[in-house]
């Protein structure tokens, strides 16, 4: 009894805590869809456009796409006719760089600096699309889309509007506690029951690979499987519990903002009748020579300035 109790607490504590960031971002978000501003940073942006072979109306699944989600960013993408190249760069772009707001929430929660969740996102989205762009010469057809969800009526006045924003904030954080509270109960039945251990040494390889600690596999399995918000519960606790390092943390998130919720994030995009196999391959290795890079370089630093402090 004392381990549901243990994992119950620690579900509502991160869904509080996810809830503060989930909450005002997605109601002021949605209610910014119909304003100005959200048409004003898509004409801003729409100039940009043709340095990753899009059309300047590709800015609005981009947009969209980092203010809320990647299912807002395909609903734009389902809005427009784009070619099938268009739509596979914007689909390689949103998987790296989705959900902004909220995911940033979460990153500086778990440790990890502004700077770093910025240009690592915003750095990998631009430079896949720009790849993609000067090597890939086919794609020129138009893209059938296998199937579109319906579009909701826009609401006809500002309180309807308001409505709307707390129904899909309110609803945002029901998603998460529906996600996390199960899963924080589960973490704690496999720490009482020690099998968090064996977990870690399955995960050998991996964290071995990246350059991190046994104790950060829980944090990348949570990353891999729920993504970076609905995993974020395990990956607070992770480096506030169980000793895991602002190194670890940041290599940890590195990694997971190229390849998180690898299941979930590959198979929506099916609906936009794209090759999905070659985006899962550049997320895997595109998140893998990254990490591997930049733990290679963070541990070479470590490794001059301990000979600079010994001499």
């Amino acid at each position: 009894m004392s381990t549901l109790i243990k994992g119950l607490q620690a579900g509502l504590k991160t869904t509080w805590s996810l809830g503060k960031i989930i909450f005002p971002i997605t109601l002021l978000v949605t209610m910014l869809q119909f304003t100005p501003v959200l048409p004003f940073v898509i004409d801003l942006v729409a100039p940009v456009m043709g340095l990753f072979g899009l059309s300047g109306d590709a800015a609005i699944p981009l947009v969209l796409g980092n203010a809320l989600n990647l299912y807002a960013g395909i609903a734009g993408i389902l809005s427009l006719e784009l070619t099938v190249k268009e739509v596979f760069i914007l689909a390689v772009m949103l998987s790296f760089s989705h959900n902004i707001f909220i995911e940033t929430g979460v990153a500086l929660k778990v440790g990890v600096k502004l700077w770093v969740v910025l240009v690592v996102r915003f750095g990998l989205a631009a430079i896949s699309g720009i790849v993609i762009n000067l090597v890939w010469k086919g794609g020129g057809e138009i893209a059938q889309y296998g199937f579109a969800p319906e579009a909701a009526a826009a609401p006809g006045s500002w309180g309807g509007i308001f409505l709307l924003g707390l129904e899909k904030a309110s609803f945002g954080v029901l998603q998460l506690a529906l996600v996390v509270i199960p899963l924080m109960i589960m973490i704690q039945i496999l720490k009482d029951k020690q099998y968090l251990q064996r977990i870690s040494n399955s995960m050998g390889p991996l964290t071995r690979l990246i350059g991190v600690q046994k104790n950060t596999s829980l944090t990348l399995a949570s990353g891999l499987i729920f993504g970076l918000a609905m995993g974020a519960g395990v990956m607070i606790q992770a480096v506030q519990e169980d000793g895991v390092s602002k190194k670890d943390a940041t290599l940890a998130f590195i990694f997971l903002v190229a390849c998180h919720a690898v299941v979930e994030d590959t198979l929506i995009f099916i609906p936009l009748g794209i090759p999905i196999w070659p985006l899962l391959i550049i997320r895997i290795v595109t998140a893998l020579g990254l990490t591997i890079f930049i733990s290679y370089l963070w541990r070479k630093s470590e490794q001059n300035q301990k000979g600079v402090v010994s001499t």
